[in-house]
């Protein structure tokens, strides 16, 4: 019914932060890393700001609701009429739909936020292990 208003809420807030963030980042010189490539050779590479990781998240958020809601208006249930939203002609219809956003929208919507905050800890990971000088002496 109206699932994909809660990612897309989400989305439209996480793309807020990121201008703002991205505005803040650009003040500072980006972290250089340097990354061991095959044996002896390394690669200098900037380390990913995170309004980059954000842009992630927001990718993740509009894509999915895009998705759903091209399928709830293959299936009717969103319309190019007033109130746009099948769901909102009844208050009976308009109950279940509260209940579908509060249930389905925010658990689909936590999920694709744990999955993007595990993206950014693995990449954290990386960056780490490419800042952390190794040495093959032993």
């Amino acid at each position: 019914m109206a699932c994909f208003l809660v990612p897309a809420a989400e989305a439209v807030i996480t793309t807020i932060a990121t201008k703002v963030m991205q505005k803040k980042e650009k003040a500072k010189t980006p972290e250089k890393l340097q990354v061991k490539l095959d044996g002896e050779q390394y690669e200098t590479v900037e380390k990913q700001p995170f309004s980059t990781k954000m842009k992630w998240l927001n990718h993740l958020l509009w894509g999915g609701s895009g998705l759903l809601a091209f399928e709830h208006l293959w299936h009717g249930e969103v319309v190019p009429w007033a109130p746009f939203l099948t769901a909102m002609e009844s208050p009976d219809s308009t109950t279940e739909m509260l209940n579908e956003m509060s249930t389905v929208g925010v658990s689909m919507t936590v999920l694709v936020t744990v999955i993007w905050g595990g993206m950014v800890a693995v990449s954290s990971i990386m960056e780490k292990k490419a800042m952390a000088p190794k040495t093959d002496e032993q």
